[in-house]
């Protein structure tokens, strides 16, 4: 569905959910004494970077408020495989349900897996992925043309 190659509508609630719960982990450390607030906020900015949802270790409480839906859907591994493959969503879901794609050498065969940024470090792709078909112009089955003539 749409621009990150959700299967349905599902997939799209779930990362709306998790949005939605550290949205209001967020709201509710405004009702807590101001000491604690800070310890709170730090860990909580701290968390949502390792994870990959913030962009900075340094945020503020508006950067956890005003993250969408958008900074979830990004760091599903379907995503980041399409990213880093330079290949469509769908063709990155259907190499990592055919469990092509590795993470630390372990296969991940779930597309929804949200990663974290130590995790991304670690996906490996198969080299079918990474190689652009008919770039190099070598036809293992043979194209029915060849540069000597046919007889």
């Amino acid at each position: 569905m749409g621009k990150y190659g959700l299967r349905n509508k599902k997939e799209l609630y779930v990362a709306e959910a998790v949005a939605r719960k550290y949205r209001r982990m967020e709201r509710e450390f405004f009702a807590l004494p101001p000491e604690d607030r800070a310890a709170r906020e730090s860990e909580l900015i701290k968390r949502l970077y390792a994870l990959g949802f913030l962009d900075s270790p340094e945020g503020t409480s508006d950067s956890v408020l005003s993250m969408g839906v958008e900074a979830i859907l990004n760091r599903r591994l379907q995503s980041l495989v399409a990213q880093k493959a330079g290949i469509s969503y769908h063709a990155a879901r259907q190499l990592i349900t055919h469990g092509h794609v590795k993470i630390f050498g372990r296969a991940v065969r779930s597309p929804g897996a949200l990663i974290d940024r130590e995790e991304e470090k670690g996906i490996e792709l198969p080299v079918m992925a990474t190689q652009k078909q008919g770039v190099s112009g070598d036809n293992p089955k043979g194209s029915g043309s060849s540069e000597e003539g046919s007889p």
